[in-house]
């Protein structure tokens, strides 16, 4: 990759990092949004698979309810890779002004709801049908965007964890999501050697950012960084949409 473009991917995942240190996701959001300005959003994609990959395991296992969750949510978790696979290509095959647009809508539409505060519950009696199908539409959106937090994060939210099993939860479906789109990127040729060492190379600023994010998180206001956050990514996606569509 030419210099320049090194020091963006650099500073989109730092930033990244940065964002899911604080309030313990956004990573894959802030970076296809901010990639996707500059590269086509399959390669995007490709580059965030390594860093994803390991910040959300490291997410995943800082706890010790994963066993507990993974029972509950494994119907959540296999409509994850049906619907990556079912869309297998979207991201690939789709025109990139399309697949751009695509990222813009997905990223205004959770900006939107973390500016809203919209909360709802699902009741037990629900989840057992409604995980799997939530499941399926955040693999398709995924395979389609590159980004799976639509609608899998509201949802996570309505079924009554407490925050640690939610952090958890999160770290498991991110994990799975990566690691469904990584296989689709690759089957699709989408994932070459180059591409992956870059991501490879991504991942240290990603945890440096986290790292920082982290130590901030102590000594920020929370609802505050929240707010300029979804804001920001609220104006990127609708920045993303007009661009394309143009």
């Amino acid at each position: 990759m030419a210099d320049p473009i090194s020091l963006f991917v650099a500073l989109t995942f730092l930033l990244a990092g940065l964002v899911k240190g604080v309030i313990g996701l956004g990573l894959p959001t802030v970076a296809m949004g901010l990639l996707a300005v500059a590269m086509p959003p399959a390669d995007a994609a490709a580059l965030l698979i390594v860093p994803s990959l390991v910040t959300n395991v490291w997410q995943m296992l800082a706890g010790g309810h994963l066993a507990r969750i993974a029972r509950r949510l494994w119907s959540m978790m296999l409509g994850v890779c049906v619907g990556t696979v079912a869309g297998g290509g979207l991201l690939t095959s789709a025109s990139t002004h399309l697949a751009a647009a695509a990222l813009g809508a997905a990223l205004a539409l959770y900006a939107a709801l973390g500016l809203l505060s919209l909360r709802w519950t699902v009741r037990g009696g629900a989840e057992r049908w409604l995980s799997p199908v939530i499941g399926a539409v955040t693999g398709l959106i995924t395979a389609a965007t590159g980004v799976f937090v639509i609608p899998a994060v509201p949802y996570l939210q309505a079924i009554g964890l407490d925050k640690e099993e939610l952090v958890q939860a999160l770290g498991l479906s991110f994990t799975v999501s990566t690691l469904a789109l990584a296989a689709t990127l690759a089957h699709a040729q989408a994932f070459p050697a180059a591409l992956a060492a870059a991501s490879l190379l991504a991942l240290l600023p990603a945890v440096l950012g986290m790292v920082a994010g982290q130590w901030a998180r102590a000594r920020l206001r929370e609802d505050t960084f929240r707010r300029v956050f979804f804001a920001g990514l609220l104006a990127l996606g609708a920045y993303l949409m007009v661009r394309a569509l143009r």
